[in-house]
């Protein structure tokens, strides 16, 4: 019998990377495989369940989606609560956003953006891609599929918007659109949030000042303070403000460096209840890990600010927090306080 002579600088078989259910490499030292597929018979008969009750409410491809809506609008807002199944996730995106009508309103629109169009923010588009979501097979490709996607809808966004053009943040919504639907779609779902099909138009985080977030993060300041004024006075003394850790949290709706399901059962809430959630979540964190926070001085705070365990991010528990929280009626009268102190002038050095 013949031996095979093996030749030492010869590659041996690459081993298969492990992946989470959505696609992002597995740590080495994650949960063990056991628990998690003791825990996915458990759920699996109660998920198909809930599938088929989704599959009946959105209808063939969603066409009995805003018949449904009109009907029985708490229905929508409590199964939406407790999370799209994930296999249905982008259609119903889609659907919540307004974004399947600005695409049917206007055909061709995104190839001509994409293929006859220059941008002026070209570079640096290429320059942030590889930083979108690199832990994801999707986007790890240096050129590969997922991120010449990525490239084409911020490319065209940046041109059909030349106000907003490109910034920094637009990535991670646009490659977490990505995973869950096609380019246009994404595209016009960027669309319907930047410009306003159904909620507060997003593009104040992006335009140049992003005054948007100046105002969010001014609001957010003064819930902080009324829900936790113990922890707003610790904030005040250690000189901490929220644009020291929650300005991502409103730029990538908590898309960049938070858990993957959490974001996305809080993406799920955000498309059909609007940015008042984000608020929410903010403040259910805090309020989560308070008793830890108020003992902290300013150095461990900013840390523990932008590393939050991993207890606090179960959305099954943080969300249902989040949710008891009200908080619409303060951000419409802290809005009019920002826009009022906005409008004052400067006041003028007292002469002596």
């Amino acid at each position: 019998m013949e031996s095979k002579v093996v030749d030492e600088n010869e590659e041996g078989p690459v081993a298969p990377m492990r992946v989470d259910r959505f696609g992002f490499v597995k740590q080495e030292h994650g949960p063990t495989e056991g628990l998690a597929r003791s825990r996915s018979a458990f759920e699996y008969q109660r998920d198909e369940r809930r599938i088929r009750k989704w599959r009946k409410m959105i209808g063939v491809g969603g066409s009995d989606w805003k018949q449904y809506v009109r009907r029985k609008p708490h229905v929508v807002k409590r199964r939406i609560r407790k999370g799209i199944p994930d296999c249905l996730r982008g259609l119903v995106w889609q659907l919540i956003s307004g974004s399947r009508d600005l695409l049917l309103l206007n055909p061709g629109v995104y190839e001509q953006l994409v293929i006859y169009e220059t941008s002026a923010s070209e570079l640096d588009i290429i320059r942030d891609i590889s930083r979108t979501f690199p832990s994801h097979v999707f986007f790890q490709q240096r050129h590969g599929p997922g991120q010449r996607s990525l490239y084409n809808v911020l490319k065209a966004y940046s041109v059909f918007d030349r106000d907003v053009g490109y910034v920094q943040g637009m990535g991670f919504v646009a490659g977490l659109l990505l995973l869950y639907m096609s380019e246009e779609d994404a595209f016009w779902l960027l669309v319907a949030l930047l410009k306003g099909a159904v909620h507060t138009p997003m593009e104040g985080m992006y335009l140049v000042g992003l005054p948007l977030v100046q105002q969010y993060l001014f609001q957010f300041d003064h819930l902080v303070k009324e829900h936790m004024p113990k922890l707003g006075e610790h904030f005040a003394q250690e000189m901490i403000n929220p644009s020291m850790y929650a300005s991502q949290w409103f730029i990538t709706v908590f898309s960049y460096s938070f858990p993957f399901h959490l974001a996305l059962r809080i993406w799920d809430v955000f498309l059909f209840e609007g940015v008042k959630v984000v608020f929410k979540v903010g403040l259910a964190l805090l309020k989560y890990c308070h008793d830890d926070l108020v003992k902290l001085p300013f150095e461990k705070l900013i840390h523990a600010l932008r590393n939050f365990p991993e207890d606090a991010m179960n959305p099954d528990i943080l969300l249902p927090m989040a949710f008891s929280i009200k908080v619409s009626k303060n951000l419409v009268e802290l809005k009019q306080e920002y826009e009022q102190q906005r409008l004052k002038p400067p006041e003028s050095p007292v002469k002596q």
